[in-house]
Order: structure tokens, then sequence, then C-alpha cells
């Protein structure tokens, strides 16, 4: 697993309850601001084996970006019995419900890099 991949899952899954970060704020804390994509690409490979919780993560906008229906639905479901609202446009606001996580987890992070060098 690539250091790149293990901070992601690192930042997922630090992510409280409650709370969203979007895909390129995930890769930006990773250590490549551009890899939005690769976040999504750790996502749907990873999510189950490693118990990510997936529903925490939006687009730039705020929005959901499942293009299936049903994962959909079951994303929101998952942020409303979390407290997460959404706002008439279907958007979240990330200034209410965004995820900064901090200096504690930018140093772990660190430390997650170092043992991979």
């Amino acid at each position: 697993m690539t250091p790149f991949t293990k901070q992601v899952i690192a930042i997922i899954s630090s992510i409280p309850e409650g709370r969203v970060m979007t895909y390129g704020q995930i890769a930006a804390h990773a250590g490549s601001p551009r890899a939005a994509r690769q976040v999504v690409r750790i996502l749907h490979s990873m999510s189950r084996k490693e118990r990510l919780p997936w529903h925490r993560v939006v687009n730039a906008k705020g929005q959901l970006s499942i293009p299936d229906e049903e994962s959909r639905m079951m994303q929101e479901t998952e942020l409303v019995s979390e407290g997460v609202e959404f706002q008439l446009d279907g958007s979240i606001d990330l200034k209410v419900f965004g995820h900064d996580p901090g200096p504690d987890l930018l140093h772990d992070l660190t430390s997650i890099k170092d043992e991979d060098e």
C-alpha cells in the first residue's frame, strides 16, 4: 500500500460522526492536492476492507456524487442519521458540517510517511 493510500485511509477514518470532508480536501491533507480522483478510487476499492465511513465524503460543492441512486440514498440516510442537514438545493453546508482534521492528524500522517521511507 502506498504512503498516499495509507494517509487517505487515516484521514477518512478520522472524520467524526456528523461531519464531512471533500475528496479534494482529503487529497490535499494527504499531500497531493490534485489527487481527488485517486481518493475516489481508494474509497471505491477499500471502503469495505478498511471499514471506512465512506458516506462522510462529498464533492467540493458539498453534494453527494455517487451516480447509483440506491447508494446515494444510503449515503444521505447515513448522514441525516448523524445529524448532517441538507440544504434546499441538496447540498451540505461545508462551513457548518465540514471537518478539518487539525494538526494532530497531520502529525500522525507525517509519521506514516516517515515509516515508509
